[in-house]
């Protein structure tokens, strides 16, 4: 898929961003962060902000800036790069509302302008999947890391209760639904053996599904499934929670290189 129809997608709607409204900006990133780590709790502890003080580190698809301000609150080294205008303009005005300063670039995940071994952590909700070339990727993420560095990131599972609703809608394979109808085009999920061979050349590797907010319909419905709102509130959730968590549509990867 053409970087120019990724990029576009992402251009018209940072991600997160749907619905919120955007006259006051400080309160327009606030209902932001709340609204993200209320739908989707395990972020913090994942990402684990609190642990890299000092340390450099790399997020890789910084979209309205919610996570990347973290790192700079807890005082990273930060450095973030979003493959649009759209998404670097919005973490840089993020920042600055709260006086505060760090890198921001706009470059391609499958190119990254960083140095080999330059940095210690690098993060990724949710973005490398978009990439046209994730194995690329990947490649980059492990190239930029220092000896013993970390990844922690986000991916799409295809065995997964939002992939099948996908299919349902779209009398179609899960796989294939998520690539022409959740987000940008050609958008990839994973089995958690692909996973595996994403990550061959990282020394340790641990996965695991979570429930997302696909898998349970918190996020507002976009415009293409506008006539399925009457969904949202008869959704049961309740029984996902309990029983669904191993068809998260999350895969949760942690990686030393």
């Amino acid at each position: 898929m053409p970087h120019d129809a990724v990029r576009s997608h992402w251009e018209a709607e940072p991600c997160g961003t749907r619905g919120v409204p955007d006259a006051d900006r400080r309160a327009f990133f606030d209902q932001l962060e709340r609204e993200r780590y209320a739908a989707e709790p395990y972020i913090p502890g994942f990402a684990g902000f609190t642990e890299h003080r000092g340390e450099r580190v790399l997020e890789i698809g910084t979209g309205a800036g919610t996570d990347f301000v973290q790192w700079v609150r807890h005082g990273a080294r930060a450095v973030g790069v979003d493959l649009t205008t759209s998404g670097t303009h919005l973490t840089q005005e993020r920042l600055r509302l709260e006086h505060r300063t760090a890198p921001i670039l706009q470059a391609d995940a499958e190119c990254l302008p960083l140095r080999d071994a330059s940095i210690d952590m690098v993060y990724s909700f949710g973005v490398l999947h978009h990439s046209t070339c994730p194995e690329r990727a990947f490649a980059e993420v492990h190239r930029v890391l220092r000896a013993s560095g970390r990844m922690r990131a986000m991916v799409y599972h295809s065995n997964s209760i939002g992939g099948w609703l996908l299919a349902l809608r779209w009398l179609t394979r899960p796989r294939l639904a998520i690539a022409r109808h959740l987000e940008s085009p050609g958008t990839q999920a994973y089995t958690h053996r692909e996973v595996r061979r994403l990550t061959k050349d990282f020394k340790t590797v641990t996965i695991r599904a979570v429930l997302g907010s696909g898998d349970l319909l918190l996020m507002r419905p976009s415009a293409r499934y506008a006539n399925l709102a009457w969904l949202w509130p008869l959704y049961p959730r309740w029984l996902i929670r309990r029983v669904g968590r191993r068809f998260g549509c999350f895969l949760l990867i942690d990686a030393t290189r």
